[in-house]
């Protein structure tokens, strides 16, 4: 199997909430729209989605069981951006021999900022 690409789908009972969270608070790019699902652009091969549950089968998870963990080159300024934004992320902390932060969006799902070596 070969994979081009990677999207991770998040079914939010908060959906409205949680797309301002991801398009106007981490201001991710949004690739694609319509009135009930939203895919933004992590970097060239990683997309992140959020669909509306009430128009589909599946339903929230509200946040139990997922963590998005994402790399970012300096999670020291990151962790700034975050405090200027508004943002509570979590203070900095060694994990895994890398530095990281945490924040949760409307739906309950966590977020990993790191940087550092690559985990294990």
């Amino acid at each position: 199997m070969k994979i081009k690409a990677a999207n991770t789908i998040l079914y939010c009972k908060k959906w409205r909430e949680t797309i301002d969270f991801y398009r106007d608070g981490l201001k991710l790019r949004v690739l694609s729209s319509t009135d009930w699902f939203m895919e933004f652009k992590l970097n060239e091969s990683a997309r992140l989605s959020v669909a509306d549950e009430a128009r589909t089968s599946v339903k929230s998870g509200e946040g139990k069981g997922i963590t998005i963990s994402l790399q970012v080159e300096n999670v020291e300024a990151l962790h700034s951006e975050l405090l200027n934004s508004g943002f509570e992320p979590t203070a900095i902390k060694e994990v895994w021999g890398s530095k990281a932060t945490y924040l949760h969006d409307p739906e309950g799902n966590r977020l990993e900022f790191w940087s550092g070596r690559a985990k294990a």
